[in-house]
């Protein structure tokens, strides 16, 4: 008989420590050691340690991979019109809704890698508050803390690259055998150093290897805005060390303190928030950065060269004021714009919401639907007006939805309503302003839990208080007090309906069959094979006239409809593609609307009802508990969203 030994239980500062442990031996660097010539070797197995900056952001975001959206995807078909999109590894996880506004961002970084004229341009990304720009530029300067070493002079203090020790009369020869172009010249400080302590013996200077760092200030520089009174451009090309001067004369590389933004950022990147708050003489640098690859050196040295991605941000209102101006032209020549608008894409919007909510302790509960309902109004806050469709059609668009109209998807070119309005998502309610109505509903819950209902009046409450023009206040209450709330019923209605239907979807299907069998029949001039008798019988016209009045089809209309759906089931079964109930829009959207209607009375009653039968009960409580187990509520939230129903659904019944 084996004997049970019992193990010492590990402690949590143990535990600890072994990771503490493993995570310092995972850390420990292969540091390179050695002098340029070791590093000239190293070049010969592989001469990608000497990319420019450009190229190295490019080729580190890349390595995450890149995902194709297929031809076949709703959104690539609805709302990109088929066109191939690239999705990025890197972003993936954290933006969403943002796929043009991305692969502009790295169409611009893969021109600049080949040393394309972007290359000596700034890129700019354009917003309104709380798009996201501050984030994507955030995730974008993480990209350089994930790739490799910079391998640099040692004792640089602008990390540059050692090949800058080699003369120019030998660099074509190099270019030759290495097939790589250097560009730029060693910095004042080096100079000094390689003829005073190394004797112009350049390939016995040593290299070494710095890590990229945000925190650190190591291939990252960051250059905040600032006002007229506090504009130094120290903050971007260093300074000159005064306590030096008693030392060393003026002109010395000694004196020296190249610690500006441009120093720092070499070799990387250099990000400029809310750029166009600085004064244009400020941006004069940025310019020379951009155009000459250089920067001013502190006091009366010479020019430094800079090798660095140039990011800047800010918002509309400061961008039309400052190229409204004729004397920034030449800055202007100089800048990629892309812009970042808020989503318009409902659903990716919610994602936004739930990934800001997974970062928060926020630990209560949020009803089905609670989060659609808030991003839905987002969006339409976003929305401009269309002479084409109304708000909510055009919101159901964007989010690659199709719209049924008289029993037919509505054919409204997405493309259109783009160009009705170029500059749609620049302006509207912002996902802070969504995220605070969500922390003062859950503030205002003695149940601590949020749901479409409270959301809705969290939101009409902070729209009166914080919504300054009137025009937009009115619009948004609007939306929060007419369109959603309808919207909202209409999405309760059909799922109070399938938790009441117990077995939904096959009801659903059976109808779908149903239909389908007697369509087909009716089109060809054929019979159907009753299920029961196995006798042939005519088409059901009653039947099925009693499915497309659900949708508006009467009259003539119904011989167009049933000649539709027979061939376009037809055309997916020949490309092997699945068919079901909810494969044709209109259709989908008749069963439902049929099988709503013959509950509605029953479930009306039972929902309504202050004192239940025994049967009443059993059915409630088994609709409750349908709403908990399949949908996602809790008895809580399902009671309250059963309670609004039965006051507003069927107010008048």
């Amino acid at each position: 008989m084996g004997v049970l030994i019992n193990m010492p239980k590990e402690n949590k500062s143990d535990k600890f420590l072994k990771l503490v442990g493993k995570h310092k031996e995972n850390k420990k660097p292969k540091k390179f050691e050695g002098t340029l010539k070791e590093y000239v070797e190293l070049l010969e197995t592989d001469s990608s340690v000497a990319k420019l900056s450009h190229k190295r952001l490019y080729d580190t975001i890349i390595s995450h991979g890149i995902t194709r959206m297929s031809k076949s995807d709703d959104r690539c078909h609805k709302l990109f019109g088929g066109e191939e999109i690239r999705t990025y590894n890197y972003f993936q996880s954290n933006f969403f809704g943002m796929e043009r506004s991305l692969a502009k961002i790295m169409r611009f970084l893969r021109s600049a890698s080949l040393k394309g004229e972007e290359s000596r341009q700034v890129l700019l990304l354009l917003g309104p508050v709380g798009a996201g720009k501050s984030a994507l530029l955030e995730r974008i300067k993480g990209a350089l803390e994930d790739c490799e070493p910079m391998y640099h002079i040692e004792g640089c203090p602008i990390r540059e690259e050692p090949l800058h020790l080699i003369p120019r009369s030998l660099r074509d020869k190099f270019q030759e055998i290495y097939g790589i172009k250097i560009e730029g010249d060693l910095c004042p400080i080096c100079r000094q150093r390689l003829k005073e302590k190394y004797n112009n013996d350049y390939m016995s200077v040593p290299i070494t290897q710095s890590s990229f760092s945000v925190r650190g200030r190591r291939g990252v520089g960051v250059v905040p805005p600032m006002d007229a009174n506090s504009q130094d451009v120290t903050v971007l090309i260093g300074s000159e060390d005064i306590s030096k001067l008693d030392l060393y004369s003026e002109d010395d590389p000694r004196v020296l303190s190249l610690n500006g933004a441009f120093n720092v950022g070499n070799r990387g990147i250099v990000e400029f928030v809310e750029v166009f708050k600085n004064e244009i003489e400020f941006l004069h640098t940025m310019i020379t950065a951009t155009q000459e690859k250089a920067v001013p050196s502190p006091g009366k040295g010479p020019m430094i060269y800079f090798d660095g991605v140039i990011l800047a941000h800010c918002n509309e209102a400061e961008w039309n004021k400052f190229k409204s101006e004729n004397t920034n032209e030449a800055i202007l020549d100089r800048i990629v714009r892309v812009n970042v608008p808020y989503s318009l894409e409902y659903s990716e919007e919610q994602k936004i919401y739930e990934k800001l909510l997974g970062l928060s302790d926020f630990d209560g509960h949020i009803a089905p639907h609670t989060l659609e309902i808030a991003s839905m109004f987002a969006v339409l806050s976003r929305l401009h007006p269309s002479n084409k469709v109304d708000p909510m059609t055009k919101m159901k668009i964007y989010n690659g939805r199709d719209v049924i109209e008289k029993g037919h998807v509505k054919k409204i070119d997405i493309n259109d309503l783009r160009d009705e309005a170029r500059d749609e998502g620049m302006t509207g309610i912002s996902t802070r302003f969504i995220m605070k109505a969500i922390d003062a509903a859950m503030s205002d819950s003695d149940k601590n839990m949020v749901t479409p209902i409270s959301i809705r009046d969290a939101l009409i409450k902070q729209v009166k208080d914080q919504i300054v023009v009137e025009d937009n206040r009115n619009r948004y209450l609007n939306f929060l007090g007419k369109t959603l709330h309808d919207e909202y019923l209409n999405i309760l209605e059909k799922e109070i309906t399938k938790a009441f239907v117990s077995a939904y979807d096959e009801q659903a299907e059976s109808l779908f069959n149903n239909y389908l069998d007697h369509a087909e029949a009716y089109v060809n001039m054929t019979t159907v094979k009753d299920g029961v008798t196995n006798e042939e019988i005519q088409p059901d016209e009653g039947f099925m006239a009693s499915i497309e009045e659900q949708i508006g089809i009467v009259g003539t209309a119904k011989d167009n409809f049933r000649v539709d759906i027979t061939s376009y089931m037809f055309s997916r079964l020949r490309r092997g593609e699945k068919v079901d109930w909810q494969s044709y829009a209109p259709l989908k959207e008749a069963i439902e609307n049929k099988l709503t209607a013959s509950v509605r009375d029953i479930s009306r009653i039972v929902t309504k009802s202050k004192s239940r039968d025994k049967k009443q009960q059993g059915k409630y409580n088994e609709m409750v508990q349908t709403l908990i187990e399949e949908y996602g509520y809790n008895e809580e939230s399902a009671e309250e969203v059963i309670k609004f129903a039965s006051n507003n659904l069927w107010r008048d019944s």
